[in-house]
């Protein structure tokens, strides 16, 4: 009989702390949508509390500091191993939940989590370059945009602070292939960057006003970012690098020590439902894995050439991939160096 009232003590605690109704999400800033998160708290009588984080780097060393608070976190795909293999996210299993038959097959058995045994997809997309067309007519293809920068550009440049993707247009810039180990190579990297960073306005993920005002002109960005300035400003551009250029994945997962777990594994089930990665995909203008989304996403995002890759620059992106921990050593010395 004890241990029936234990149990049932047990069911009630555990009942009380689920019926706080809490979910707090730790994401990209300006990178979620509030009418997701709006139909999110309807539906399930939740409040979503979002704390934006600017890099990839920045969310994994705010994790690992621990005492955090934070339930869902959405890393890239190139450190989600990372992720994975430090024991900070929870094996969630979201291929057992009902909406992930919604997920795109070739999202499914993916490098960094096979299987998807702790996240689901996010958002994927393109690393290239932005360039106002009204301040530069010439090639935009290039990553010679912000590494080596036209006269119309200098001073007029921002490069958004995400160390594995800026290394990877730089490499290919250098004429290397990624995780190389190439010391030359990378001296010449480290090189370019250095002489390029005077050319710069700033390193920073700026804001879509900053390129459709003119305040700045061009740069390293995303083509989702591209995209939503293009809406602000028509002369504004994506240019995909012909030297190369990363894809890559967003996926939300659940850490190891969030508080909200229930409430956590119903937001990735959620956002696998087409309807709501569509909203998502709507706000940030980036396309998901999600099959059927694309029937509740804006029309323009059908044929937008941020969104659809022209056939002249498929095969110059290839997917980014973690980098093994003594390379990726490396690299995080020439950034570091960078940012001095």
């Amino acid at each position: 009989m004890k241990t029936v009232l234990v149990s049932v003590a047990a069911l009630l605690i555990s009942s009380a702390a689920n019926a706080e109704g809490k979910l707090n999400i730790f994401n990209f800033g300006n990178y979620t949508s509030p009418e997701l998160i709006k139909k999110f708290e309807t539906k399930y009588d939740v409040q979503v509390t979002i704390t934006d984080y600017d890099t990839n780097d920045t969310a994994l060393a705010k994790v690992r500091q621990g005492g955090h608070g934070f339930d869902v976190v959405v890393p890239s795909s190139q450190v989600m191993p990372i992720w994975i293999s430090e024991g900070l996210l929870l094996e969630s299993r979201p291929h057992l939940m009902e909406n992930f038959s919604n997920v795109d097959p070739k999202w499914i058995d993916v490098g960094f989590d096979p299987g998807r045994r702790y996240s689901v997809p996010w958002q994927w997309g393109t690393a290239g370059v932005i360039v106002n067309t009204s301040v530069y007519s010439g090639d935009i293809n290039t990553s010679a945009i912000f590494l080596d920068p036209p006269a119309e550009l200098a001073g007029k440049i921002n490069v958004v602070p995400e160390m594995s993707d800026v290394m990877y247009l730089a490499i290919k810039y250098a004429g290397g292939e990624p995780c190389t180990g190439d010391m030359s190579l990378l001296k010449k990297v480290r090189d370019i960057l250095t002489n390029a960073k005077p050319k710069w306005i700033s390193i920073d993920y700026g804001n879509n006003q900053q390129y459709s005002s003119g305040d700045v002109a061009a740069g390293f960005a995303y083509n989702g970012a591209a995209f939503r300035s293009r809406l602000l400003n028509p002369a504004i551009h994506f240019g995909y690098p012909k030297e190369g250029y990363p894809i890559w994945m967003d996926n939300a997962a659940i850490l190891k020590d969030a508080k909200n777990v229930e409430n956590a594994k119903l937001f990735l089930n959620f956002i696998m439902a087409p309807e709501n990665a569509a909203l998502l995909s709507s706000f940030a203008r980036y396309a998901n894995g999600i099959k059927g989304s694309e029937a509740f996403m804006p029309e323009d995002m059908q044929a937008a050439p941020e969104i659809v890759i022209p056939e002249g620059f498929k095969a110059q992106g290839k997917f980014s991939v973690a980098c093994p921990p003594d390379i990726q050593a490396v690299y995080t010395k020439i950034w570091v160096e960078l940012l001095k």
